[in-house]
């Protein structure tokens, strides 16, 4: 494509969190380079309680158990309206089709090896094979398609003033904080509630960190966060399930580091530069993990591949998970430890 500034771009993103996360460092870039060029995004209800406060940024929002009438109404509101570019970020059957009612000329998609659900029929670009690339680097690609080469990648999340009040409220003035998100949505790549207690009174021993356990409302989380509070000597503030996304951010904002599995919270946690330890046995932190913060990640992908799955990582295909019961155990606490250690004396120095 000519390197000329579309007027007017579309992405279709519709969730999850983390990746609803890895597009807004996409959003700074266009903003930045290309300022006149009006941006829509058609995104998931649920994810879009985190951008919504975006700047000049048009949303549009898509409930994805609303079934078929969920797609006339997206029809509805897209009628008569016409996009220089359709960035189609999502493979899923639900994305697909629902691209269908958005008219662009260029719509750019992914390369026939990460495509799925018969993705290449809706796009009429593809953005090149990149093997072992970083989700947020593909997102990347999609810029160059549209002629945008190099960029800068920066998140920049604001904070809401809800999220700043909320914050203030929990946090404590004279100790620095370490959340704890200790559910990922999926539950094999979630690590044992002793493990957390255990770092957890670390953290308050060796370093006097405020312990913060945050997370949803379901049943699973609410009773982890209460099962790591239980097990732990000393006290934490268990906010699980009491705040909302913005507070949430909020909280992120202002704390030092958080530790939590492969989730969406570790990159909302890097959207707003707070550092992450991330837990990966399950999934490949070179991939997915926390962008700003792989080295802090406890990474036990290749050593599940090999003694689930008799292959090393790089044998496999890429982006390929291990979710088998048992495989968050191949993390140990003086792994995690370890990586705690490694951040404190590394932000002290």
């Amino acid at each position: 494509m000519s390197s000329q500034a579309p007027a007017s771009i579309c992405i279709l993103r519709l969730s999850a969190l983390g990746d609803v996360s890895h597009v807004l460092p996409v959003i700074n870039a266009i903003q930045s380079h290309w300022p006149n060029t009006k941006i829509t995004w058609i995104i998931g209800a649920f994810e879009h309680r985190l951008v919504s406060h975006l700047e000049n940024v048009e949303f549009i929002t898509f409930n994805k158990k609303g079934g078929w009438r969920e797609y006339l109404q997206l029809r509805d509101k897209l009628r008569g309206r016409r996009f220089d570019v359709l960035f189609l970020m999502q493979v899923a059957l639900r994305a697909n089709l629902a691209s269908m009612f958005i008219k662009a000329k260029t719509r750019i998609g992914y390369d026939p090896t990460r495509a799925k659900d018969l993705h290449g029929l809706f796009v009429n670009r593809r953005i090149p094979s990149r093997p072992q690339q970083h989700v947020v680097d593909s997102f990347f690609e999609f810029l160059k398609v549209a002629g945008l080469d190099e960029a800068e990648r920066r998140w920049n999340l604001p904070v809401t003033d809800k999220g700043k009040a909320f914050a203030a409220t929990h946090l404590a003035k004279d100790r620095r904080a370490l959340i704890i998100s200790p559910c990922s949505s999926h539950a094999l790549r979630n690590w044992h509630a002793a493990g957390y207690a255990e770092v957890a009174d670390y953290a308050i021993e060796r370093y006097n960190l405020q312990i913060i356990l945050c997370g949803g409302p379901s049943e699973l989380e609410r009773s982890v966060g209460a099962d790591i509070e239980a097990a732990m000597q000393h006290t934490c503030a268990n906010l699980v399930g009491r705040d909302t996304v913005p507070e949430f951010v909020g909280l992120l904002a202002g704390a030092a580091l958080i530790v939590t599995p492969d989730s969406g919270p570790a990159h909302i946690a890097t959207s707003v530069d707070t550092a992450v330890i991330g837990l990966y046995a399950a999934t490949n932190p070179k991939r997915s993990g926390p962008y700003k913060s792989i080295d802090l990640c406890v990474d036990k992908f290749d050593e599940a591949c090999r003694r689930y799955l008799d292959k090393p990582a790089a044998q496999l295909k890429w982006g390929q998970k291990v979710e088998i019961a048992g495989v968050m155990d191949l993390i140990s606490v003086e792994d995690v430890i370890a990586k705690l250690d490694q951040y404190m004396q590394r932000d002290v120095g």
